[in-house]
């Protein structure tokens, strides 16, 4: 049986559909199990034993039509016996269209429900802590065949020489042993997913203040300027703490130090889905107009803790939909001051 998976999207997305992959894959040890995403996600499916085959698809398949359909066509030449399609957007839908499988599952949507075999809703409020983007990918599965012990919680696998490579980085930056070390998001993947700079200085000199620890900031290479304004917003004394010499040179890498971290503290992101599918602690601020339902997966008020404005200040929402908010998510970040995050922080990194 040969059985493609598409989640073309963001990091959180993949990771999260991976589960897909891996339910297969215990269920029916000897299928072929594929998986169809974008070639800079790739880092957190690899080693993946679930996963027979990673198919990237390419910025030239999103900006020609007809490079496109060519490649749809060399997906059917593949002969899927199924197809399950996680993301439910154009491309995918045309991949599906011409994929010629006998089972093709996704998401329903009444314009595009006749494609597929079977679909299912997605459900819009959580049942379990695992939150409705994991639970959603776990009823698209669930079309496929019955798991009645799917394993629903997303997995990174690092090799041992990955997880020294991250030891010798914290070595070779002389953090002494014992001393704790907390990676930090300090930034979103744009502007109106990041906390303001003020306000995350504001927290880091808290964090430092109270637990001494090494900080080390994540973020991306063009993001650099951006990271430097926050490190030289904070206290002198808080600085001292940054190391901000850190730069995880590859997704990989910066899975590699975290590993070794005692948590993770920041913007909600990718980052923070890495960090609980490797079993490190996050404490996770959302961005004002992302809905927490979907994302805060596995929070406990304990290991895993995320606090979003509208927990403070619900009368500010009403019953606006993510789109609608997102246009306001700046001037709602104003409202997001540090001394509604500051008490569970405190408590938080009081381990």
């Amino acid at each position: 049986m040969k059985i493609l998976v598409i989640q073309q999207k963001m990091i959180g997305d993949v990771l999260a559909s991976s589960i897909i992959c891996n339910n297969i894959k215990q269920e029916y040890p000897d299928a072929q199990v594929d998986y169809l995403i974008y070639p800079f996600t790739k880092p957190v499916v690899l080693e993946n034993p679930n996963i027979d085959n990673i198919i990237l698809f390419t910025d030239n398949y999103r900006k020609s039509k007809l490079s496109l359909l060519k490649f749809a066509f060399e997906i059917r030449s593949q002969h899927y016996d199924v197809v399950i399609d996680a993301y439910g957007k154009t491309e995918s839908n045309l991949i599906v269209l011409f994929s010629g499988a006998k089972q093709k599952l996704g998401f329903y949507k009444r314009y595009t429900q006749f494609l597929y075999t079977k679909t299912v809703r997605e459900i819009p409020v959580p049942r379990t802590n695992a939150g409705t983007a994991l639970e959603n990918r776990l009823n698209l599965l669930r079309l496929f065949d019955v798991f009645p012990n799917a394993y629903i919680k997303p997995k990174i696998w690092l090799t041992d020489a990955e997880i020294a490579h991250g030891q010798r980085i914290l070595e070779n930056h002389k953090i002494p042993s014992g001393q704790k070390i907390l990676m930090i998001g300090v930034l979103g993947s744009g502007e109106n997913k990041t906390y303001p700079f003020p306000f995350m200085a504001q927290l880091l000199d808290v964090i430092a203040s109270e637990t001494n620890a090494a900080l080390i900031f994540n973020y991306m290479p063009s993001q650099k300027n951006e990271a430097l304004m926050i490190y030289n917003l904070c206290k002198p004394d808080t600085r001292k703490n940054i190391k901000i010499d850190i730069v995880p040179g590859s997704i990989r890498e910066f899975l590699a130090i975290t590993s070794h971290c005692d948590a993770l503290i920041g913007n909600e992101g990718g980052a923070v889905n890495m960090a609980k599918a490797i079993e490190i602690p996050t404490f996770t601020i959302f961005s004002t107009w992302i809905k927490k339902e979907a994302w805060n997966a596995f929070e406990n008020g304990n290991t895993n803790i995320s606090v979003h404005l509208k927990d403070f200040k619900p009368e500010l929402y009403g019953g606006k939909s993510p789109k609608e908010m997102k246009k306001q998510a700046i001037t709602l970040y104003r409202e997001f001051t540090p001394d509604l995050i500051l008490p569970l922080l405190k408590k938080y990194v009081s381990f």
